[in-house]
């Protein structure tokens, strides 16, 4: 089903499709805090936090065209958090449904132990239910609920952290 996607780590020249897919996705208020759509200049230092060996950026590609990007990036920043992880999937409109995030997410959590992580997170909006059933389909518990943090447009919205255990 999925033979026709390939996963790499993603490279400098694909920043402008990354940023494209992610803008995608601030409209509809269930992805992303981001409230207007960001630019390339603006994820340049993003970008260059993330590297194959410690804290990859992958990108999937249908053919040529990217359709799909995953993140870690490290929690918090302190030194005691560096086997911790945050997740993030993003996937163009046109190929949601399509079980991309679920191949995404077996990679990540299979690749979790050569770059020594075992706790990865998810925040997700309580009320973006396909990511919250796409990581709970991959054993991600709830650990925490934050209410009312974020403001949509007038709409105050939950964010959900969950966790998963990486087992080595």
């Amino acid at each position: 089903m999925h033979e026709q996607y390939v996963i790499e780590d993603a490279v400098l020249e694909d920043l402008d499709r990354i940023v494209e897919i992610y803008n995608e996705t601030i409209a509809g208020r269930m992805v992303t805090a981001d409230l207007e759509p960001i630019t390339v200049a603006s994820r340049l230092s993003w970008f260059e936090e993330h590297g194959p060996d410690f804290r990859p950026l992958w990108v999937l590609k249908d053919g040529r065209r990217i359709v799909a990007w995953l993140s870690l990036q490290s929690f918090y920043g302190r030194p005691a958090y560096l086997a911790t992880a945050e997740i993030s999937i993003y996937i163009s409109a046109e190929c949601r449904g399509k079980g991309l995030g679920s191949l995404l997410l077996k990679r990540a959590i299979d690749f979790c132990p050569q770059i020594a992580v075992n706790t990865l997170l998810g925040f997700v909006f309580a009320h973006n239910t396909p990511s919250l059933s796409l990581l709970g389909k991959f054993g991600f518990e709830q650990w925490a609920c934050l209410p009312r943090v974020a403001n949509l447009d007038g709409i105050e919205r939950d964010l959900v952290i969950l966790g998963r255990r990486i087992e080595h």
